[in-house]
């Protein structure tokens, strides 16, 4: 079975602050979805059209199992407590076996 990896880019962050109730809430829910944060907060160098600001991946066992734990009450929880006007990047994708 293929991972699923959730990856967000975040062009812009003008309110670090703003994302503390998002960021506790988003990570309960990824850990009880199976989820495991391999990147967030890390340095990067961007090439091309890259943006340098906050890269997020998350690492699931399934390409499935990355797309139930974003559709799930606990995320969609997390999604609302995102500040008005916040911008991301976000999406889920099929690993390589």
């Amino acid at each position: 079975m293929a991972k699923g990896y959730w990856v967000s880019v975040y062009p812009a962050i003008s309110d670090p602050e703003g994302l503390t109730d998002y960021n506790e809430l988003a990570g309960l829910a990824v850990r009880a979805g199976g989820g495991r944060v391999l990147s967030n907060f890390g340095r990067v160098v961007a090439h091309e059209a890259g943006i340098t600001e906050r890269v997020v991946l998350i690492e699931f066992d399934g390409f499935e199992q990355a797309v139930a734990a974003y559709e799930s009450e606990a995320y969609q929880k997390a999604l609302v407590a995102l500040p008005d006007g916040f911008e991301r990047d976000f999406r889920i994708v099929e690993g390589i076996d």
